[in-house]
């Protein structure tokens, strides 16, 4: 594979370029996106490429981790912790808040720091917040480091599901029903927070999921039959998020597209169907990661159809400002119509999660595609864009 036209180093011109794969963080999603940080790792190119696996903690500092993706796997139903990989020492790693320098240190107290070389780009495969909400895309945009995947407005739109919703339906989307519970509005009067998901249960029906607003991996979703299970399924949701969102279920089908960003603009993959799962209520965290129930790939759609769903997707794309990649997640309704669900601007990245199965399907491979995306982030300047 060649590297031309890859950036060099002035001083070092024939070295190649330097990726960081930063993946952990301090959401609940910290163990998938360890998970997805192995499958990247393995999947680099390392005749190319020069890597540096970053970690960061479940409590936020940055980490140096071996490379050995096989050590973030998930075993025994537990998924991986940044803490296990961690090398030796109390110190972390420090990204110069300087467009002027992208060298990378090490710093331990009562040390000096140890410089650890230049990053050419970074490839973040964290979930949630603290990470994939636009909070680390607005970290590389001041240290001027180029990055995989969307900028800081398109990360924080696809993160908080409602205003991914709002700006949807500004665009021409179509959305499903739902109501959200901001955190005043709970603190100042639960009984009328709560009278307003009855409202949307009286008008379209039971039943409701109750989710957190800003996370993602279907953690802290519960689905909820009658009024009876509403303050479990609150309390559960605001454990994550003190921001909630309630959404009226929709009888269809679930279908996903995956969006990737070309040189001349954004393509849609081959869709794919997630059937119900038949041992879970709905797609939840356990169907999607520990038991992997599978999805049709391409999903069983006519040639309208498909053509439809992938319209939709790059429009979706393209209304948030995306950038890089995301997976966008339909229902086909019983009268035909595509309602978008939401978007997520880093999908899960494990070869068996739906967004590379439906690029393998669509002609692109699992290594190829970690390919592109990281020479289509050093081909895009930090700043505005």
């Amino acid at each position: 594979m060649s590297t031309e036209n890859l950036p060099q180093s002035p001083d070092q011109p024939q070295r190649k370029p330097r990726v960081a794969v930063v993946f952990g963080g301090r959401s609940s999603e910290h163990g998938i996106s360890t998970v997805t940080a192995g499958a990247v790792l393995r999947a680099i190119d390392r005749t190319t490429y020069d890597v540096l696996p970053i970690g960061i903690t479940r409590s936020g500092r940055w980490v140096l981790t071996a490379d050995e993706p096989d050590r973030m796997a998930i075993t025994e139903r537990r998924t991986p912790d940044v803490e296990q990989l961690a090398d030796s020492g109390e110190g972390g790693v420090v990204l110069p808040v300087d467009p002027a320098s992208r060298e990378v240190v090490w710093s331990e107290p009562g040390s000096v720091p140890k410089a650890l070389g230049e990053v050419d780009v970074v490839f973040p495969v964290l979930h949630g917040p603290y990470g994939e909400d636009g909070t680390l895309q607005g970290l590389l945009e001041l240290s001027g480091v180029p990055y995989v995947g969307s900028g800081v407005l398109a990360s924080a739109v696809g993160q908080d599901k409602e205003y991914m919703k709002r700006v949807f339906t500004s665009f021409g989307l179509k959305v499903g029903p739902y109501a959200v519970i901001r955190p005043r509005e709970w603190e100042q009067d639960e009984a009328a927070a709560r009278r307003k998901i009855i409202d949307l249960a009286g008008d379209h029906g039971w039943p409701l999921f109750v989710k957190p607003a800003r996370a993602g991996s279907s953690i802290g979703i519960t689905k909820v039959d009658d009024p009876s299970g509403l303050d479990e399924a609150i309390a559960e949701a605001r454990r994550h998020d003190p921001k909630i969102l309630v959404e009226a279920a929709l009888r269809g089908r679930e279908i996903e597209c995956g969006v990737l960003e070309f040189e001349d603009g954004p393509r849609a993959s081959v869709p794919a169907e997630i059937p119900p799962p038949d041992t879970h209520a709905y797609y939840d965290f356990e169907a999607k990661y520990i038991d992997s129930t599978p999805g049709l790939v391409p999903a069983p759609l006519t040639p309208a159809e498909t053509a439809e769903v992938q319209r939709l997707a790059v429009d979706a794309f393209e209304a948030a400002s995306c950038e890089g990649l995301v997976r966008a997640d339909f229902f086909l309704t019983e009268d035909g119509e595509f309602v978008i669900n939401e978007i997520n601007t880093m999908p899960g990245f494990t070869p068996i999660s739906m967004y590379p199965q439906m690029w393998q399907a669509s002609g692109i491979g699992y290594p190829e595609l970690v390919d592109r995306l990281i020479r289509a982030a050093l081909r895009r300047s930090t700043g505005l864009r």
